[in-house]
């Protein structure tokens, strides 16, 4: 499978991510996103259980990966080595961002009209 990178450019260098798609199947395992994000397994046990990702879980309890968190794993690391953010403040950083980014998409499915009613 070859791996097809995306990438995507924003206002927020340090936050940059590039999405990777055809990477790898969505729902992988906690080793292979581990291997594949070059974390070792038990820090990406400890984002998540400090709630900076956010997997699927089995009936098991085991946790399962998409390619969202990848790119989620890419912020972290930026935002870490780049600001020097602690886990506590990256958590609010990354909430931020990801609601910068719903306004940001809400806007941009705004209709002319509706901005020229307003004034905008």
């Amino acid at each position: 499978m070859s791996t097809v990178a995306h990438h995507h450019r924003n206002r927020y260098p340090l936050a940059r991510v590039t999405a990777v798609h055809g990477a790898y199947p969505v729902g992988v395992g906690i080793d292979e996103f581990a291997g594949f994000t070059g974390l070792h397994p038990d820090l990406v046990r400890r984002y998540v259980t400090l709630g900076l990702l956010e997997p699927d879980t089995d009936r098991a309890g085991g946790l399962w990966f998409g390619t969202a968190h990848v790119t989620r794993v890419a912020r972290i690391q930026r935002l870490r080595a780049g600001l020097g953010l602690n886990y506590a403040a990256l958590a609010v950083v990354l909430d931020l961002l990801d609601r910068i980014e719903q306004l940001e998409a809400a806007l941009a499915g705004r209709h002319p009209d509706i901005d020229a009613t307003h004034g905008r």
